[in-house]
């Protein structure tokens, strides 16, 4: 009996690999996959988490209105459909039937729920103002309005109906964005801020969580709740919170890990020549930049912190440092952004850099400062090998027009937190894509925007044409006023552009389903293995 058994089995898989050879198929299902992330989030909260480095994690546990394709485009997520008003002001989405992985019913009630609380002061979100274009959403955040008043409705468990103050043509986008993940309104009302420990935690994406060991890594298992759960290939995501770069490509050349994030610009050579297949670099929706507190002296002067700008030398940091193929900047928003045909760039773009050091030190002397009277603070940066190159080398430009650096690094929770509490100076920071819209980029300037307005930077002005072009529909008229308050800002100059990025990611030729995209978004329901 056994011996007949095992030819059936025997002749059963010689079948199945003969129609694998025959058809092309090339993938498996299950197993895990290792991701380094390079970053410790603060919370699994999705209405507290900012950062890149945890959105790759929470972005595979919760499920929005909408979701990400494997090339970032926005297609149905819980919503299995919707439709537009015709002024562009009312969305009426159609919820498919789904669960949270405890088997409880996703309802329209938890999505109205999910926007007031993460609206809500008490709940002190700090990406609450990205939602001010829904119907009394500001004045809800301020303090102004009770939670009730916000304009997001549920007709019945299956239908939700959101209004806004003004047409916005990056809604659909925006709605796939963690600050739009609903949360389990029984989880949340039974634990409270405790909900989203792993011992409590329920999410409605593709995967939940079993485990979080700080500093080390988060895992991840397939949510058999999930309502496509049939298609998502992968068993398990654990996710390494290890920020040290090197260290990182090391356990990668090992092995170890699947797919790296980020990789130290120094290594490009070695890798192009070693590892061809698995260095990914491609156009990247964002903008690397230096945040000046501008709201403390000397910083309020803007003639500072315009020699700082005039003295980097982007093309020298893009060119020697990094080498990877990221772009200089001297505008705020990247190049490509939909709906935008041109940024607006600092008008001594074009100067030669020995002509820019000179302004810079004539400036510096017009503020008071000179040899014997030299400008002194500190530059923060967050943990990464291109980080502190960027800033040393920066720090040597600075050099050349009198200014005295002192460089000081954190790891990156503790370094954006200080940033929020505008505990700084003057401070690297990074700003990624939510949507494909220049708004979201401006948008960190505007004096209502809080905690990411890291600069302090306030003129009315500037928000006055902001908030014009969040109600305008017509896309010229709004872009030429976005133009305007990118002129304002670029000439108050209360950030340093220094690049635009590439994303850069490491990625195991075992993967199947790892495409790039430019918000360099990978759901890893979409991916399998070789």
């Amino acid at each position: 009996m056994r011996a007949v058994n095992y030819c059936k089995s025997a002749l059963l898989i010689v079948s199945i690999v003969a129609l694998m050879l025959t058809t092309g198929t090339n993938v498996y299902a299950g197993g895990t996959l290792r991701i380094a992330s390079m970053g410790e989030p603060a919370s699994l909260d999705p209405h507290k988490v900012s950062g890149t480095w945890a959105v790759h994690i929470v972005g595979d546990l919760f499920l929005g209105l909408t979701t990400d394709d494997p090339y970032s485009k926005a297609v149905p997520g819980a919503a299995k459909s919707w439709t537009i008003s015709s002024d562009g002001k009312t969305y009426t989405f159609n919820l498919r039937k789904s669960l949270w992985s405890d088997g409880t019913p996703v309802t329209a009630g938890d999505f109205v729920f999910s926007f007031r609380r993460i609206l809500n002061p008490e709940t002190a979100a700090e990406y609450a103002s990205v939602l001010y274009i829904i119907e009394g959403a500001e004045q809800i955040n301020t303090g102004k309005a009770s939670p009730e008043t916000l304009k997001v409705k549920a007709i019945d468990d299956h239908t939700l109906e959101i209004k806004l103050k003004g047409p916005a043509p990056y809604f659909i986008d925006l709605l796939n964005h963690q600050t739009c993940y609903p949360v389990p309104r029984h989880v949340v009302e039974k634990y409270g801020n405790a909900w989203s420990k792993p011992e409590h935690i329920v999410s409605n994406g593709p995967y939940k969580v079993v485990l979080w060991i700080p500093n080390d890594h988060i895992r991840l298992v397939k949510n058999e709740k999930f309502y496509d759960a049939v298609s998502v290939s992968l068993d398990e995501l654990k996710f390494y919170t290890q920020e040290d770069r090197a260290a990182v490509q090391k356990r990668f050349r090992a092995g170890e890990i699947d797919v790296a994030t980020d990789f130290a610009s120094e290594q490009i050579n070695w890798l192009r020549k070693h590892l061809p297949e698995e260095t990914r670099i491609a156009p990247y929706m964002g903008v690397y930049y230096y945040a000046i507190n501008s709201a403390k002296k000397p910083f309020t002067d803007q003639r500072i912190r315009k020699a700082l700008s005039m003295a980097v030398n982007r093309e020298a940091i893009v060119e020697k440092v990094l080498k990877t193929g990221e772009l200089a900047a001297y505008s705020f928003v990247p190049p490509s952004i939909s709906n935008y045909p041109k940024s607006a760039q600092v008008q001594w773009k074009d100067w030669p850099y020995g002509k820019k050091i000179k302004e810079a030190k004539k400036l510096l002397k017009e503020a008071g400062y000179t040899k014997k009277n030299p400008l002194k603070f500190t530059l923060r940066y967050n943990t990464s090998e291109n980080h502190k190159r960027i800033a040393v080398a920066i720090a040597s430009m600075w050099k050349a027009i009198g200014v005295k650096v002192e460089l000081f690094n954190s790891e990156v929770k503790v370094h954006y937190a200080e940033l929020k509490q505008a505990n700084f100076q003057v401070a690297r920071a990074g700003w990624i894509a939510d949507y494909n819209d220049a708004q979201n980029f401006l948008y960190l300037m505007e004096t209502r925007t809080g905690p990411f307005n890291y600069s302090g930077y306030s003129n009315p002005e500037f928000d006055n044409l902001m908030q014009k072009a969040e109600v305008t529909l017509n896309p010229k008229k709004r872009y030429e006023l976005m133009y305007k308050a990118e002129e304002l800002a670029m000439r108050d100059m209360p950030v340093i552009p220094i690049y635009h990025y590439v994303s850069k990611n490491l990625v195991s030729t075992r993967i199947k389903g790892f495409e790039d995209n430019p918000e360099d978004k990978h759901r890893w329901r979409y991916v399998s293995f070789k």
